[in-house]
């Protein structure tokens, strides 16, 4: 019966099942299109703003709320365009600069896609 789904295309498990239209893998948890194929899906690292657009390095974004800086007084405010961004490993998936105030990172569920 495995023969008839192919694998996982993250754990390349062979124990993926059919659920309606999507497949999904019981080992690793991961879902995807019956009709797609491994070479659809973006290879890497992958971060979405708060709105579930995909983001890439040399995007711009716009912040959603007002962030306070731990360590200091500044706050970075709501509206505050940043240009140029980095795409990094960890919880504060964007590496960036904002004008005013240096380098920092932050969490892409605090801004949008500009």
């Amino acid at each position: 019966m495995s023969d008839v789904f192919p694998p996982c295309p993250q754990c390349s498990s062979v124990y993926t099942y059919e659920d309606r239209d999507h497949l999904v893998c019981p080992e690793c948890g991961h879902e995807w299109q019956a009709g797609s194929s491994a070479a659809a899906e973006p290879e890497g690292l992958v971060v979405k703003d708060a709105h579930g657009n995909l983001l890439s390095d040399g995007d711009s974004v716009t912040v959603i709320k007002d962030l306070k800086l731990k360590g200091s007084s500044n706050v970075v405010k709501v509206g505050t365009k940043v240009k140029s961004i980095r795409l990094i490993e960890g919880d504060h998936n964007i590496d960036c600069k904002i004008d005013g105030i240096g380098a920092m990172q932050l969490k892409s569920e605090f801004v949008k896609k500009a």
